[in-house]
Parts: C-alpha cells; structure tokens; sequence
C-alpha cells in the first residue's frame, strides 16, 4: 500500500513537470511567433541579435533570413550575414553554413571576417567528413580548402589547426584505402590486392606504415604466384624477389625485414623447384 502511493505520488510530480515543462515551451514558441510576425523591423533585428548572443541560433537563424532584403545594403548586412552563416554552424546545418561562409568571403572580400569566414568553410566540409568506410569526398575537400587556406593566408594563427586537420583527413584517406586492399587481400583477390596496397603506398609515402603496405604488396604477390598456372609462376616469384630487394633498399632497420626475407627464400626456392621440373620434363 505504501509503495503503491510513492509511486502514485511519484507519477504525479513526473506529469506534472512534463506538463510544465511543454507549456514553457509553448509560451517560448507563442512569444517567438509575435516577434516574428511583427511589423517592427528594429524590433526583430534586435530581438535576433538577442537571440544569437543567448545562443538561440534556430530563432536567430529565422528572423536573419526574414530579415534579409530589410537588412541588406545597409552598414549591418556585414554583421548579420557572418552570424548568419554561424547560425547554421551551430545548427549544424554544415552544407548550409559553408556556402554561406563562402559567400560570405565572396561578397566581404576586404572584410577582417574574411579570413576566419575562409578558414570556417573548409572546416565546414570536415565536420561532414563520414564514417571510414563511407565516401570520402568530403574530407577530400576540406583537404583541399584547408591548403589553400594555408596558401592564401601564411603566418595565420589558425595554421596549426589547419595543419592539423588536414593531416586528420589524410589519415582517415589512407585508412579508407588500406581498407579496401585489405578487403581484396581477405577475399583472396592477390593480384588486386597488390595493386592496390601498392596505390596506398604511392598516395603516403611518409606513411609511418610505408613498410607494412610494401611488406603486404610482397605477401599479395607471393599467394598471386603460388596459386598461378605453372606457366606463369616463374614470372611472377621473379616479381615477388623484385619487390623484395626494393624493401631492403628502402626500409633495412623495418621490423619486418626477417618476414620479408623468408619470402624472398621462399621465392627462390619455389624459382628453383620451377626449374628443376623443367630440367626433368627436357630429360623425359
């Protein structure tokens, strides 16, 4: 019986701050509705400035959009259009916020803004960067605007983060594309998977993993020849013992220079049995 009326008592004050709290949000949304079907344009400009400074971006965003053709070619459209943009940044509207810091910088070319404004639509196209294994177009962008960020603005106090999100999306890049070698590796596409170990190496040379992409280039190549058609198994191991120097040559203090090199015999000694069967079948 107690428990039973805790639990009454409980469910009462539960609905009653629901009940609340849905009638603050009405009275919030009524208020915004008359202020944004005023007719006193000032009042709503001010009441958006308000709005954006308490960080009530979605009601801001509404009444600078509203109050646009009031606005614009006045001393404040400089002003309004930069807090607009910001409006759908953190909305995270990030589509919408780039072209509007893009065009921000198109219109307010000699603005102080400009730069920040510039900087703020590559980082736009980074916050719509996906998951690794989705497409990568995005961060392929804000790669690209962040350089030329970099190159339009030397010396800028944002270049370290510049910098450093573009060595993010690098990452990311070159993780998407090991993935997909790896994937032809684990379907047991060998050929494929060479190629494309080989692509990811090309792309990332100052990889910190360069010597594991060659060592898998190697490892592709050699289950590509073991599974080959005797016809072509000489030429292939020739290419696996090929890939192999090209490691040495490149990485002698790797970790993985041992494997490797048991691979290389493992290739000489199939190149010698290859010949010994040839050497057979001339006898007979």
């Amino acid at each position: 019986m107690r428990i039973g009326l805790i639990y009454f008592c409980f469910t009462i004050l539960f609905t009653s701050c629901f009940f609340r709290q849905s009638e603050l949000k009405k009275d919030k949304s009524k208020k915004f509705t008359q202020i944004f079907r005023s007719t006193d344009n000032e009042f709503r400009y001010k009441m958006a400035e308000q709005y954006y400074a308490t960080n009530k971006y979605s009601y801001a965003l509404q009444l600078f959009e509203d109050l646009q053709p009031y606005v614009k070619g006045t001393d404040r459209f400089e002003d309004m259009y930069f807090k607009w943009a910001y409006c759908y940044y953190h909305t995270k509207d990030y589509l919408n916020a780039e072209n509007f810091f893009k065009t921000f910088v198109e219109t307010f070319p000699t603005s102080k803004r400009a730069e920040e404004c510039d900087y703020m639509r590559a980082y736009c196209y980074y916050k719509q960067s996906p998951k690794v294994d989705l497409d990568q177009t995005a961060t392929s962008k804000s790669m690209l605007l962040m350089q030329s960020y970099l190159n339009a603005h030397p010396g800028s106090p944002r270049s370290k983060e510049a910098n450093g999100i573009i060595d993010l999306c690098r990452e990311k890049i070159e993780l998407k594309e090991f993935k997909s070698a790896e994937l032809y590796y684990n379907l047991g596409f060998y050929r494929a998977s060479a190629i494309a170990f080989n692509s990811v190496s090309e792309n990332f040379p100052d990889s910190k993993k360069a010597d594991e992409y060659k060592f898998l280039i190697i490892k592709s190549y050699y289950n590509y020849a073991e599974q080959s058609i005797e016809t072509k198994q000489e030429e292939r191991f020739n290419k696996v013992l090929s890939e192999c120097t090209d490691f040495v040559e490149r990485f002698n203090e790797s970790k993985l220079t041992e494997q490797v090199t048991k691979f290389k015999t493992q290739a000489i000694n199939n190149l010698k049995k290859l010949k010994d069967n040839e050497q057979i079948k001339k006898a007979n």
